[in-house]
């Protein structure tokens, strides 16, 4: 009956989780063609040898779009240092582009993965035009993403990212505002150049969501603070919106239906609420050397999570201490042991696996195809799901 109830309770955070979302109008959504003839963006040349893929590289989700995801690095790294009219801005804007310091890459992956499961038979001159626009929209979700772990190191007070002195403690908090504001302002030129206004409103829908997801974290009161589903709009906004709005851009760019759009909306969001959920349990369970960050960085900021509000509903007593926050460092320790001898962990893995499996079910929903290249960019969208689940970092 207890593994019955917590399924149950599972099943109710996940939907909760996924209406909270959706009071934005769907409809309300947001020419570039310089690089289209270009044999870095030749979508039909790459199709071949994805087909040809050896069995393990396919189960490999990055092996599909290695290529183009360093392509889009390259081009990332030669957009934000074109700009020379001030040198210490666009040095700090690039400090993130620079390599050894790209990260995962996971935007690009996912979008790019998302845009070859759903491609449509086009002719080759306009498959390239529209795979160059994808990956257009690729660079202008990782920029944006970027902007966003700039701008909330300098709200964090951060002093390290992905393993390095974060950019607010390398150049002082004032540039590196304006690094990130910087960001922007080249990725909402890019999206213009797109000439889609839907594309450019849903990733302003995006930008919006983020910031309300900060807001929302800045100005928590006690009883939010103890609110499941508080967390989970808040963790919506804050690291899934930008990913499921995108991957809906690239449905949008490609043409597909509304139907089909939803589904990669969908995808992106389960998926950015499963990657954040882990995200919270390695905050616990994981070593700052293999985070790149501090471990249990949020608790030491006040920032209650999900394993935390799991563990206050077999423990009711915990809220209290939540409640007051934890500006004493009693609180973090006491709270620490009630997590030690619950199910918090646990709970916020089986919660992170709901999202997962529905972001899978996101593709299976997709229509039946016989292209090779379809499925396996289909399969890798759902082993990407099981990847995210396994990380250590």
């Amino acid at each position: 009956m207890l593994h019955q109830h917590l399924q149950l309770t599972q099943v109710c955070y996940v939907y909760n989780a996924v209406q909270l979302p959706f009071k934005l109008n769907p409809h309300n959504m947001g020419s570039w063609d310089k690089f289209t003839s270009s044999s870095c963006y030749s979508h039909s040349n790459n199709a071949s040898s994805k087909a040809r893929l050896t069995a393990k590289e396919q189960l490999d989700p990055l092996a599909l779009i290695k290529d183009e995801v360093s392509e889009v690095t390259d081009r990332l790294r030669s957009m934000v240092v074109a700009e020379q009219q001030v040198p210490e801005l666009t040095s700090a804007a690039g400090y993130f582009f620079s390599a050894g310091a790209e990260g995962k890459r996971t935007c690009p992956t996912v979008l790019l993965l998302m845009a070859s499961a759903i491609s449509m038979k086009i002719s080759d001159g306009l498959e390239n035009r529209s795979r160059a626009r994808h990956m257009r929209v690729a660079e202008i979700t990782e920029m944006i993403h970027i902007s966003s772990l700039i701008h909330d190191d300098v709200l964090d007070d951060a002093d390290t990212r992905r393993g390095m002195d974060s950019l607010n403690f390398t150049v002082g908090k004032k540039l590196a505002v304006l690094a990130g504001d910087f960001l922007l302002f080249r990725a909402f030129s890019a999206a213009v150049s797109l000439d889609n206004t839907e594309v450019v409103s849903l990733l302003a829908t995006a930008v919006n969501n983020l910031v309300t997801g900060e807001l929302m974290q800045m100005s928590i009161t006690p009883a939010q603070r103890c609110s499941m589903d508080y967390y989970l709009q808040k963790t919506y906004y804050k690291t899934a919106a930008l990913i499921s709005n995108s991957c809906k851009a690239i449905a949008v760019i490609t043409g597909q239906t509304a139907e089909i759009q939803a589904l990669a909306y969908q995808y992106g969001r389960h998926l950015g609420i499963a990657y954040q959920l882990i995200d919270d349990i390695l905050d616990f369970t994981g070593t700052t050397a293999s985070l790149g960050k501090a471990s249990l960085s949020d608790i030491h900021q006040g920032i209650v999570t999900a394993p935390i509000l799991f563990a206050m509903e077999e423990f009711p007593e915990l809220c209290e201490i939540v409640e007051q926050g934890f500006d004493d460092p009693s609180n973090v320790e006491i709270a620490l042991k009630y997590l030690s001898k619950s199910q918090g962990i646990e709970k916020t893995r089986l919660l992170a696996a709901e999202h997962a499996k529905l972001a899978a079910d996101a593709i299976d929903g997709l229509p039946e195809s016989e292209d090779q290249v379809i499925l396996n960019s289909r399969q890798a969208l759902k082993d990407l799901t099981q990847k995210f689940m396994r990380r250590t970092k």
